[in-house]
């Protein structure tokens, strides 16, 4: 699914009442209508809720307005808190404003701070809000009176306020969480912007670049987007837009029902050069993974001292001894006599890094492979630490086929700069080096960006924080081997961000499982099963 900017939606909105004419009052009360039925569906006694719906004076009021009219034919009886004078209200929302008012629903309107001081108690007796106070049209940090809503919002959302425990009250923002812009500006001046947190997001028609990527994204919580009327086609179609969030309809032309009269050599053969003294885990892991995504063959290639070890860890997977140093490393004398391509040959993929050590001979050992192997390379880990301060290198090898998965701190050193230049514009950043290195770039994190050589984006919003611990990097470099060696590089985009997404998905469950503390990167590999299943029935009801 496409991403946009702000000015992008506004075009499909204008577009979309243009050419298919869908006024955009009804535009409105489909997204207000989606909103509700999202609301009535999470929480099935709503009816015996109080609810209270923070509406602007613009659009995004409006959409609030439609909320509450959908909800009070329903059973319910929100009431909206309108921060404006309602002869401010304006264009559609001004029709929804009056149709509330017919309506006879519940209406408190709020002007100045001094009456918001008065009012903001009701916070402490509500269990949902409905927070619709700004939108898309946002493009600065937001001040005054909203800006003190917003704070007081959090603060009892948060337990900061006496009488309302942490998580009492659910907060569900309406396209946007109020004080988040759309587009990404400097980091800085939005950490200092007051934004609402919400529990989910109802956005319409696409995603917008904000939620993905603006140091605040958190705020958004679990992202939902409605349709209300723009034709897919019209924004899909579209050339100029190549930011995609990644969810099961953007892996509808991947064959994921394999071939009755297939076999293990139709899926392929990867190569994992892994592991070290100390570090046969990691090998592990990614030898574990790669099987998992449905490598018909996975060769796990290790130092020797640790060769056994990796070996009994799973009895599908195989194995080739690495001479080594003195250390318990992958030795340069792996290169001598052609052993190397020996063992290379055949195989439909390479993934090299995860535990093989930031030792002198091994490092140059990576980077020879790196720049003469020919077949698709997967970099990760240590693979990449070798290149630090000298990544321009990348550009000397002879596949033009490279995907490399950084964290941000091993990306602040290939590129010789801070890990905080790096998370202040971790999208451009990824964009930059794509392009400079002519690789598909796989920064990790928060909303892992994978960027690619043509100037393409996809943008991730699976996984939790239960993922931040030592092996689960290991895991993603395993799993993008696997599906490449299964899938190919026709669509390698796709098949990358398959990977990404399905490496989210299997954290979620696992953490859901387990818990986010006392996850571990085994439990990854362990969930991928329930993880692909969840996913091939999403991605059946995408095809329909």
């Amino acid at each position: 699914m496409k991403v946009l900017t702000a000015e992008q939606m506004r075009e499909a909105d204008r577009l979309t009442t243009e050419r298919y004419g869908i006024p955009s009052l009804q535009l409105m009360e489909n997204a207000g209508a989606a909103a509700a039925s999202y609301l009535s569906s999470v929480y099935p006694d709503l009816a015996r809720r109080r609810v209270v719906i923070l509406c602007g004076k613009g659009n995004n009021g409006g959409d609030g307005l439609v909320v509450a009219r959908r909800l009070h034919e329903s059973g319910v009886s929100p009431l909206v808190m309108l921060f404006a004078d309602p002869a401010a209200v304006r264009g559609d929302a001004a029709a929804n404003l009056k149709d509330w008012q017919q309506a006879k629903g519940r209406l408190r309107v709020v002007t100045d701070q001094a009456e918001w001081e008065k009012a903001r108690d009701v916070l402490l007796e509500a269990d949902v809000v409905v927070d619709a106070l700004l939108g898309t049209g946002l493009t600065g940090p937001v001040e005054g009176l909203l800006a003190a809503v917003i704070n007081d919002v959090n603060a009892v959302a948060h337990g900061q306020v006496p009488g309302s425990p942490a998580g009492r009250i659910h907060i569900v923002s309406i396209d946007m969480p109020s004080g988040l812009p759309s587009d990404v500006s400097s980091e800085a001046a939005q950490r200092e912007a007051p934004v609402i947190a919400a529990e989910a997001t109802v956005t319409f028609t696409a995603p917008k670049f904000g939620q993905m990527v603006s140091p605040l994204a958190d705020h958004v919580g679990k992202l939902i987007v409605c349709q209300i009327g723009t034709p897919p086609a019209l924004i899909d179609e579209d050339s100029r837009l190549t930011a995609h969030w990644l969810e099961p309809r953007e892996f509808t032309s991947l064959p994921m029902v394999r071939r009755r009269d297939a076999n293990k050599g139709s899926f392929g053969h990867a190569l994992v050069v892994a592991g070290s003294l100390g570090k046969s885990g990691a090998a592990l892991l990614a030898g574990r993974a790669a099987l998992r995504c449905g490598a018909g063959l996975v060769t796990v290639a290790t130092a020797c001292t640790v060769l056994p070890i990796v070996a009994g860890g799973m009895p599908e997977l195989m194995t080739a001894p690495l001479d080594e140093t003195e250390a318990g490393t992958a030795s340069l004398r792996n290169l001598d006599y052609g052993s190397f391509p020996e063992l290379a040959h055949g195989k439909s993929v390479l993934a090299i890094g995860p535990g093989l050590s930031t030792n002198g001979e091994t490092q140059e050992f990576i980077r020879r492979i790196v720049r003469d192997t020919e077949m698709p390379i997967i970099l990760d880990a240590d693979g990449l630490n070798a290149f630090a301060g000298r990544a321009d290198e990348f550009n000397m090898r002879k596949t033009p086929l490279l995907a490399m998965t950084p964290h941000p701190g091993e990306m602040a050193r290939l590129l010789g700069v801070s890990v905080a230049a790096v998370q202040a514009q971790r999208l451009s950043v990824a964009l930059d080096a794509a392009k400079r290195w002519r690789a598909y770039v796989v920064l990790k994190g928060f909303h892992t960006i994978l960027a690619t050589p043509d100037g393409g984006a996809f943008f991730n919003t699976t996984g939790n924080p239960g993922m931040a611990t030592g092996g689960t990097g290991d895991v993603l470099t395993g799993m993008l081997a696997g599906l490449t060696a299964e899938f190919g590089t026709a669509q390698w985009e796709r098949v990358l961000g398959l990977g990404i997404y399905l490496h989210g998905l299997a954290g979620d469950l696992a953490a859901a499982a387990v818990g986010e503390a006392p996850l571990v990167a085994s439990d990854l590999v362990d969930a991928l099963p329930e993880a692909f299943a969840k996913f091939n029935n999403d991605w059946k009801l995408a095809r329909c």
